[in-house]
């Protein structure tokens, strides 16, 4: 039966050595008292997470360590337990980093194992390096079926780097293709872990699943820490609840914190009076106590969506300490703006914003306005996936509904006379909107981001991947086989051409098998044009859009296309051109709306015919002249729209 309502009646499983038990301790007695933390001592402390590629099973795998230890009933309904978030249910992927904390008897001792679920998906590698620093060792979760795939890696080198203890997970064993043994090979051959370090589970069944635990426990070190100095705890995530202020998630380095203590924040220096503590396990538990090495929860009656900086380090009132480093902010990767559908809804979704920007600090967000949406956000997003996810939760929680426009990538340029630098204030200058980028006449070159793609792909795919790479102007930089028939390229990709629809035609020539991840490269010069877009001669300053000179013509192509599906017919006809300079490079005519003159002619000779057609082509042309054309707010936001069609 599992566990008597986690009190403690543990029921122990098949296979568990005798030595270990599960059984979860008193976390809440009959007359509704809090844990005390203080039972668990550091050296009795594990801090890790589940690191992996996007569906290899990491909250099935939390599922099963929260089961195994007490904290959720057996059930067959627990899928995805730590998932808090409509978009993450619906998708069926991991947006946020969720946190709990298990209690774990093994061989006569009570371990407090403090477990970090993260996402897969490149565009959330930010959540993952945040969580690793609150961390002492990973899992790293390789399925079976697939082996290792880009992502895997990206992550290994995430821990690698922060010098965790690094524990690998075979996942998946009981799928009739799982091939365990191919994957050994490769985690040897990739990460240099020898073989007989990794674990064989499958996380569906639960079978195996206590071997990890002992892993945990036995492999992955104790933190490193001091109860008896003062305060030190580092904010590594927040959630904003509007009846209790902000929720921050905290790891403890050094100290304690109990409620009533008076905190700072080395951020704002701010005073704050502790409200709650507790752990998450998975849901809130309040506590007397954390100690030094603990993750956890504190709610200070922090009001403001401002006050909880992520990375920033609470300590004690009048017992300053070091800062601890933070984290380095995160890059955005892809601009997008983002407007009210009615300009009267301006206030309810800027605090919509403001309230899911603490919950997710990846996104930057600059002000800004146009002359057909009106006033708005340029928002930087982390992906494409990134920026879906964000539009769909502000739908969701906040019910708020938006028109997000064209995702751009940052471009640069170098000025070229000291009067612009004066004027700028600086050489080279960062653009996030193509509306202000700089003339030719004005730079010594532009410069466009690039990243480092990591492909990894069964080799029959490999010329057709290779055709792609090549089409988005990407150069090869490196090209391994990791086993028998799987490849991993390296290619050098401008971040524009992979950002909107890449991943979508990897997916689709690979019949799905190939997977992809990339890190910043920084810049490189590129040769860059602003095109126009004339309706009947007048620039349309929303549409103007920056491209590789290359691809101008394609792209113009595309958007006149576009414009001209959108706009509607006018009495007189509407030339939309698409322009480099003063040259044109694509057009596309709107044909204009024309009464039938000749209705009233019976027979009779063609020249009273023509005369009467001559007539109607000159008021036409007079029309023109003074027609003005207002394209309407859904052309714009047709053409304006993430090119999905494409």
């Amino acid at each position: 039966r599992g566990l008597g309502a986690g009190r403690g009646l543990g029921c122990k499983p098949a296979g568990i050595p005798l030595s270990c038990g599960f059984r979860a301790p008193c976390l809440e007695a009959a007359d509704g008292e809090k844990i005390d933390m203080s039972r668990f001592s550091v050296e009795n402390t594990r801090n890790f997470s589940i690191i992996a590629h996007v569906d290899h099973g990491k909250s099935t795998l939390a599922d099963r360590l929260l089961e195994l230890t007490g904290a959720i009933d057996k059930t067959k309904n627990n899928k995805q337990v730590l998932d808090k978030l409509q978009v993450e249910r619906e998708r069926g992927i991991t947006v946020k980093a969720q946190t709990a904390s298990l209690f774990y008897n093994c061989e006569g001792k009570q371990y407090l194992l403090n477990l970090i679920d993260t996402p897969g998906h490149v565009d959330f590698s930010y959540e993952v390096s945040r969580s690793l620093s609150a961390c002492q060792g990973v899992l790293l979760v390789v399925d079976a079926n697939e082996g290792i795939q880009a992502q895997t890696v990206a992550n290994f080198f995430l821990a690698f780097e922060a010098q965790l203890s690094v524990i690998p997970v075979i996942n998946k064993i009981d799928l009739k293709n799982a091939d365990p043994e191919r994957v050994e090979k490769q985690i040897e051959k990739v990460f240099d872990i020898p073989r007989n370090e990794c674990i064989k589970i499958s996380a569906k069944l639960g079978t195996n699943v206590e071997r990890v635990l002992q892993a945990v426990i036995e492999r992955i070190p104790p933190p490193k820490v001091h109860r008896k100095n003062s305060l030190k705890a580092l904010v590594f995530d927040s959630t904003f609840d509007q009846y209790r202020g902000v929720i921050a998630n905290v790891a403890l380095f050094d100290g304690m914190v109990s409620k009533g203590d008076k905190i700072v924040s080395a951020h704002t220096k701010k005073t704050y009076e502790v409200n709650e503590v507790g752990v998450l396990n998975p849901n809130e538990q309040p506590t007397h106590k954390l100690y030094a090495g603990q993750v956890g929860y504190l709610i200070a009656g922090m009001k403001d969506v401002t006050e909880a900086q992520i990375g920033d380090t609470l300590y004690l009132h009048k017992q300053p300490v070091e800062p601890l480093p933070g984290f380095k902010s995160a890059k955005p990767m892809v601009f997008a703006g983002m407007y009210p559908i009615d300009q009267s809804e301006y206030n309810n979704l800027k605090s919509a914003v403001e309230k899911l920007t603490i919950n997710d600090s990846s996104v930057t967000v600059h002000r800004d306005s146009s002359l057909a949406l009106g006033a708005g956000w340029r928002l930087g997003f982390l992906g494409l996936l990134h920026m879906e996810v964000f539009n769909q939760r502000l739908e969701q929680e906040y019910n708020a509904s938006v028109i997000l426009t064209t995702p751009t990538v940052p471009y640069k340029a170098v000025l070229s006379s000291a009067k612009l630098i004066k004027e700028y204030r600086e050489k080279e200058i960062t653009i996030i909107n193509p509306a202000q980028f700089p003339d030719k006449s004005k730079v010594t070159e532009y410069l466009e981001p690039v990243v480092l793609g990591t492909i990894i792909t069964p080799d029959e795919y490999i010329g057709k991947v290779m055709m792609l790479c090549q089409a988005r102007r990407a150069v090869q930089k490196n090209m391994m086989y990791i086993d028998q028939n799987r490849v991993m390229l390296k290619y050098l990709f401008p971040l524009n051409e992979i950002v909107v629809d890449f991943y979508d035609s990897l997916k689709s020539l690979s019949s799905g098998y190939a997977s992809f991840d990339y890190e910043d490269a920084g810049y490189q010069t590129a040769e860059l044009v602003k095109m126009d877009i004339l309706l009947n001669g007048n620039i349309v300053e929303e549409l103007v859009t920056i491209v590789h000179k290359d691809k101008a013509h394609s792209v113009g192509k595309v958007i006149c296309e576009r414009l001209k599906d959108s706009l509607p017919r006018q009495l007189f006809e509407i030339a939309i051109q698409a322009a480099i300079g003063s040259k044109i490079i694509a057009r596309e005519t709107v044909k204009a709306y024309r009464k039938n003159v000749l209705a009233k002619c019976y027979g009779g000779d063609i020249t009273r015919k023509m005369k009467l057609l001559k007539r109607q082509a000159e008021g036409k042309k007079k029309l023109r002249k003074i027609g003005n054309i207002e394209v309407p707010k859904d052309a714009f936001i047709k053409v304006l729209r993430t090119q999905s069609d494409k």
